[in-house]
């Protein structure tokens, strides 16, 4: 299980880059202004060779000169002594995150799918109404946030239904890695929600991910969102593990 755990936390890091990031000694410490949790935390990739607490005291003042919490990311992968060293330091769970996944041969076809535009780029328009959809209004967000997706490595399959005036009011994207498509961004703007919209964007980039040669498919989902949740064991993805974040804001 660990094996495929280790899979899905890389195909992860590959799908989401940050705006900046920096290796120290097996830790993985990523920047982007705080945009997410998962784009602005410590990811462990390696074996560690200095102290571990005094790389959490070199964390924090990196993360204090950004002028963003410090951040971990707590996954099955970790002993779970770490996730106690940072409680005993005052860090607390925040984002909680179910990651599922599902074998593509259990994907069905629906009745009720609405009409999905594909692209295999990410265009400005796409980005743009994907902050209309999220209500971001950060500045720096909305300056660094696009390159981000630019730096993609991997395939990507973009996704929107448009209303009758040609605005996006529903969006997805797919991450084509090895064999999995991961499946990201699934927004819909709540004066169309209850439409079918959310599902005919999975479907479709599932589908197109199965065209792009991926035979399982991922996707991460805040715990407590019970009806995303049910929306994607609808189209056949189950639990796989949790994983959350530890934060301590620093002074």
């Amino acid at each position: 299980m660990d094996s495929l755990i280790k899979t899905i936390e890389d195909l992860s890091l590959n799908a989401w880059p940050s705006h900046q990031i920096e290796l120290y000694d097996g830790w993985i410490l990523r920047f982007s202004y705080f945009y997410t949790h998962r784009t602005n935390s410590v990811e462990q990739i390696g074996p560690s060779t200095i102290p571990v607490p005094e790389k959490i005291t070199y964390c924090e003042e990196v993360y204090r000169h950004w002028g963003t919490p410090c951040i971990f990311k707590i996954s099955p992968l970790l002993d779970p002594s770490f996730d106690q060293l940072l409680e005993r330091d005052g860090y607390v769970i925040e984002h909680i995150t179910n990651v599922m996944t599902m074998n593509l041969s259990d994907l069905t076809r629906s009745s009720e799918e609405a009409a999905v535009a594909i692209s295999s780029f990410i265009p400005p328009r796409w980005i743009d109404s994907l902050f209309a959809l999220k209500g971001t209004t950060n500045v720096m967000h909305r300056m660094v946030v696009p390159s981000m997706y630019r730096a993609i490595p991997k395939e990507t399959v973009c996704a929107s239904i448009s209303d009758e005036s040609g605005q996006i009011i529903a969006t997805g994207l797919g991450i084509y890695d090895r064999e999995y498509i991961g499946v990201y961004a699934i927004h819909v703007h709540p004066s169309y929600r209850h439409r079918h919209y959310a599902s005919s964007i999975c479907r479709a980039i599932l589908r197109e991910g199965i065209h792009l040669g991926a035979s399982k498919a991922y996707l991460q989902v805040v715990n407590g969102n019970e009806a995303a949740i049910r929306l994607y064991e609808s189209l056949g993805f189950s639990y796989f593990y949790t994983y959350w974040f530890r934060t301590k804001k620093l002074i």
